[in-house]
């Protein structure tokens, strides 16, 4: 078998390739925009199923270096760090700390699932917390940033591939199972979308500029140095954290502060880069997949995932909407979750934008989602998982 090393440039060309042909495939395939995948899942997995043609035929590996994607991962979780404002907390009111509290329970359930059936089948239990919140409610990027930790920190042999594989599963099963749950509650329980004052505006588009780009680099350059530090302090306490936690400490911090002292973020620049580092990163990450380790783990994983299903399905339907008020906000919300409790965010918005278009507006479900799935609930799964890790 020919042996290929790609170095940090030649990593990152590729990555940018195979992120390319994901876009052009999205692009001409009804099904895949329709279920929200990601271009750079789409491109990264086409590549890797090619690499396990070519490696179980004794043609090719590649060996990549993954300096560009810790970068990448980096920023992209610092993003996720100035996303979260307390000023949202309030905002939210009632609905938003019952569902914070939601949160909790979601992550906990998920990795306990998957903790029981790994234990079960007499695997590491770490392998659990890969089919758990890992790459179910942290998605992709978590996926891809904590499988390293379990293959380099832990020997887990196809931990990454685990986690990645089980947040594939979950971002299709998402918005497969998400609009018809709320549909569902909607039409058995006979609600409404109620109009009346919109209390919760959505986020009009505002002018970006170059200015803006450039405090958002220093922004998230300060925030990359500095949680260096604050990792060196996890690590003098043998803390095992992921590498990216430091500068997403930070970058909470940062934007805290900056809003009790009445300075605006350049929140919009920051997102975007985020993205377009998670798109790079998730590229890279998927690309570099080893599916031939998954061989022995196929049974264990059909198993996890599908139980995984139906507790999130039930604790959707059953749970978060009786909590939420049993109104048609949350059946809304109800939806939501499924969507980002195994998928993403883009899955749980896709969600609501069908049920909204058939059975009116919700504002408030449109608001608090992207809150609670796309920050909140990040950061309490590498909070939770970082206890789970120095336990198991």
């Amino acid at each position: 078998m020919y042996q290929l090393t790609l170095d940090m440039y030649q990593s990152a060309a590729l990555g940018a390739v195979v992120l390319a042909v994901g876009i052009l495939l999205l692009k001409r395939s009804s099904l895949l925009r329709r279920i929200c995948i990601p271009s750079a899942v789409v491109g990264g997995l086409l590549f890797s199923v090619v690499m396990l043609f070519l490696y179980k035929g004794d043609i090719l590996e590649i060996t990549f270096d993954e300096t560009l994607k810790d970068i990448t991962m980096r920023v992209f979780f610092c993003s996720i760090g100035f996303m979260a404002s307390m000023t949202m907390l309030r905002r939210g009111g009632r609905v938003l700390a019952v569902l914070f509290v939601m949160m909790i329970v979601l992550v906990v359930m998920q990795n306990t699932i998957g903790v029981s059936v790994a234990s079960l089948f007499g695997l590491d239990p770490k392998y659990g917390l890969a089919m758990g919140s890992i790459s179910l409610s942290g998605g992709h990027g978590t996926a891809a940033a904590y499988g390293e930790i379990l293959v380099k920190d832990y020997g887990l042999i196809g931990g990454d591939v685990v986690a990645i594989a089980s947040a594939t599963f979950g971002l299709a099963i998402s918005s497969l199972i998400g609009a018809p749950l709320g549909r569902r509650l909607i039409e058995k329980k006979g609600l409404n979308s109620e109009e009346g004052d919109d209390i919760f505006p959505l986020t009009a588009e505002k002018h970006i500029d170059s200015t803006h780009f450039l405090w958002a680099l220093i922004l998230i350059m300060v925030s990359l140095g500095l949680g260096t530090l604050v990792n060196s302090l996890f690590q003098e306490m043998n803390i095992v954290l992921p590498q990216y936690l430091g500068s997403m400490i930070v970058a909470v911090v940062v934007r805290n502060v900056a809003d009790l002292l009445g300075y605006q973020t350049p929140e919009k620049e920051i997102d975007i880069l985020g993205w377009l580092c998670l798109c790079l990163f998730l590229s890279m990450a998927l690309m570099s997949m080893k599916l031939w380790q998954l061989e022995d783990l196929a049974l264990t994983m059909i198993v996890t995932l599908l139980i995984q299903t139906l507790a999130l399905a039930v604790f959707a339907y059953i749970l978060v909407f009786r909590v939420t008020g049993k109104n048609y906000e949350s059946a809304m919300l109800s939806s939501g979750v499924m969507g980002f409790g195994m998928g993403a965010i883009p899955n749980a918005v896709a969600n609501l934008q069908v049920l909204m278009d058939r059975f009116g507006p919700s504002h408030m479900a449109y608001f608090i989602v992207p809150v609670v799935g796309g920050v909140f609930l990040d950061l309490m799964n590498v909070g939770i998982l970082a206890v789970l890790f120095n336990i198991l």
